[in-house]
């Protein structure tokens, strides 16, 4: 990931709704959630989840996956994998302790 591309995604992160969106996609797993019931969920209009949507897609951060009639979401994990390992880069300097308590917060205790 370069600069840019961790920009666009931390951008997308930083309005509040579109977090919404994708700590609820996150908590769905690889079932993801229709379009339109991620509307509801939040309380927001179909419209504008649908601005919001195209907003995380365009970041790398979630995925349209066509079911029928029905367009899914899903958290994109390797986007969010890929924006974690930028993010932590040049963590350490060489001393791994110091990343260590931020690795294991980020593990799943699933």
């Amino acid at each position: 990931m370069d600069k840019n591309t961790a920009l666009l995604a931390l951008a997308a992160l930083g309005q509040g709704t579109r977090l919404e969106v994708f700590r609820l996609l996150v908590r769905a797993g690889a079932d993801g959630v229709p379009a339109g019931e991620i509307a509801s969920r939040l309380g927001t209009v179909q419209n504008t989840m649908s601005a919001h949507l195209k907003v995380l897609d365009h970041a790398g951060l979630v995925r349209a996956e066509r079911d029928g009639r029905t367009i899914r979401y899903v958290a994109d994990m390797t986007g969010f994998r890929d924006l974690l390992a930028y993010l932590m880069e040049d963590c350490c300097n060489g001393a791994p302790e110091l990343c260590q308590p931020v690795i294991q917060a980020v593990t799943c205790k699933c």
